[in-house]
């Protein structure tokens, strides 16, 4: 059995009561085995008003939650008799099993979040010198000065008009020379 992303419906409103409620009905009914993560999408969302700047967290989807589990009955039954869940996306009747997120939906999801779904495997080090291959600084070489496992960034320095300049990277940006 494979584990899949699902996404769940909720009341609106009540989607981080639903995550919390699931987290603990996924520990009180032994499911950690099928059940792995809650996720309520959502995004920095910056609004200046009167002049201030306030920094928010906005829902991405109001109304859902994402699960990663793998499908069972007992694990289809323990997310959809959580109070405040209405349903799975995906099913077409009462008692089918949903269908999953494709591969590429959750990863997009999870990256606009800032969660990585699967952490690459990364091969560089502190103080190496890499060649950045996308985005802005493509071609420009730099030594790395901080590498972020959590968000997937490294932070490189970047040698530019005879300055280093520190340039904050995904994985993906830069290769070894």
């Amino acid at each position: 059995m494979e584990k899949n992303w699902y996404v769940v419906h909720t009341y609106s409103g009540y989607e981080n009561k639903v995550r919390l409620n699931l987290e603990k009905r996924i520990e009180s009914m032994g499911m950690e085995d099928k059940i792995f993560r809650v996720i309520v999408p959502e995004e920095e969302e910056t609004e200046v008003k009167n002049g201030k700047k306030k920094t928010s967290m906005k829902k991405v989807f109001p109304g859902y939650v994402l699960t990663e589990m793998v499908m069972t009955d007992d694990s289809w039954f323990v997310v959809r008799n959580t109070p405040g869940v209405t349903g799975f996306v995906g099913s077409t009747g009462s008692g089918s099993k949903p269908t999953p997120l494709l591969p590429e939906e959750a990863t997009y999801i999870l990256k606009r979040m800032g969660v990585q779904d699967n952490a690459q495997e990364i091969d560089f080090e502190l103080k190496e010198t890499v060649k950045v291959v996308d985005g802005p600084f493509a071609n420009f070489t730099g030594t790395i000065e901080n590498i972020d496992l959590d968000k997937q960034k490294i932070k490189v320095h970047v040698n530019m008009f005879g300055r280093e300049t520190p340039v904050e990277l995904d994985f993906t940006q830069i290769e070894k020379l």
